[in-house]
């Protein structure tokens, strides 16, 4: 039996859609118990990341898109052109709205999955969220999303 890494981790992203996991992640502040992504609406980072930990693609889960690059970075990605070619599976980081940079997953045909603000659990939306979000980077693992 061989399994199909890049097969179940497409399915897993896929999958996740709905899904309320990536909702809370605590820390103490000051002495205080804090769910520091605001039940979900900022947990984007969160989601892509547990993902890729998950596959070992990346070395650690992140809270923040700042981090979520700089490791995706360090772990081989490579930013690419963004175009509709871009592989299934890749990371996409969205331009900076309400104060927060946003990223998520490309499924190709124009898709995207990542956790909405407006929903805060994952969704398959439109890559450019019907032309409200700009694509500002794209980031494919070549050796294993092509």
């Amino acid at each position: 039996m061989k399994l199909l890494k890049k097969d179940t981790y497409l399915a897993m992203i896929k999958n996740s859609a709905g899904s309320l996991l990536w909702r809370n992640s605590y820390a103490m502040i000051n002495d205080k118990k804090i769910d520091i992504v605001h039940n979900g609406s900022t947990s984007c980072a969160f989601f892509v990341s547990s993902i890729l930990k998950l596959f070992d693609l990346i070395h650690d889960i992140h809270l923040t898109v700042q981090g979520l690059e700089k490791d995706l970075q360090r772990s081989g990605w490579k930013s690419i052109p963004i175009s509709k070619t871009i592989p299934q599976g890749s990371i996409l980081i969205w331009e900076k709205q309400k104060g927060h940079f946003h990223s998520g997953f490309y499924l190709g045909h124009n898709k995207a999955i990542s956790i909405w603000t407006y929903h805060n659990f994952p969704i398959i939306h439109h890559w450019l969220y019907n032309g409200e979000r700009k694509i500002l980077r794209a980031y494919s693992l070549s050796k294993f999303l092509r």
